[in-house]
């Protein structure tokens, strides 16, 4: 009688030999101690402030192969807001802005990974404030691996966006008598994130 599961194993050897893509795939962790997330909005219309996410997790399955066949998923402890102003960050968290009591995470999640005009983008869903939307993202190739002290092997990427924050429910604001916006709608986003490369 035919074995079912050897012959769903010697499928799965077989396709996993015989397809590039999938054999190049491997699973990085994002490394919370070396990963930020950035913004950057106008204040007031003369000056920018910025300021930090300092609790990025989550996961890469990256394909050396064909970088657009990788995926990303992370997710931002909102609370870790950090603009190096303490009354600043309190407001940020509260309902005014991030909501961090009802919201506690941003999360994103990629669907696709593209080139366009010779550079890389990353096309997923952004998860904040309770709303979900697609954004892109300009993304730079992963680094070269390096080995760490302890032996683990480690990489870096970088990406960028622009975003309303209006599109997501985030609406508070005040006008100047000049015509000008105490805080800017648009934000601009910066992540720089670590990766360990999982064992096993």
């Amino acid at each position: 009688m035919r074995n079912p599961f050897r012959s769903s194993l010697i499928f799965f050897l077989w396709y996993a030999a015989s397809n590039p893509a999938f054999s190049q795939t491997a699973t990085w962790n994002i490394d919370p101690n070396h990963s930020t997330a950035q913004f950057t909005v106008r204040h007031m219309g003369i000056s920018n402030v910025r300021g930090d996410f300092t609790k990025v997790s989550g996961t890469v399955e990256l394909n050396d192969k064909d970088i657009t066949q990788s995926k990303i998923a992370a997710t931002i402890d909102v609370a870790s807001v950090d603009t190096r102003v303490p009354n600043r960050d309190h407001d940020l968290r509260s309902e005014n802005f991030f909501d961090v009591a009802k919201y506690p995470t941003m999360e994103f999640k990629s669907k696709r990974i593209v080139e366009n005009g010779g550079k890389l983008q990353m096309i997923g869903d952004l998860t904040l404030h309770g709303t979900t939307r697609e954004v892109t993202l300009d993304l730079d190739s992963p680094t070269a691996e390096q080995t760490d002290p302890s032996g683990n092997q480690r990489r870096g990427f970088s990406a960028s966006t622009i975003i309303n924050r209006k599109d997501f429910g985030v609406v508070w604001n005040h006008t100047l008598k000049s015509g000008e916006a105490v805080v800017s709608d648009k934000v601009k986003i910066q992540i720089d994130v670590e990766l360990v490369k999982k064992k096993g």
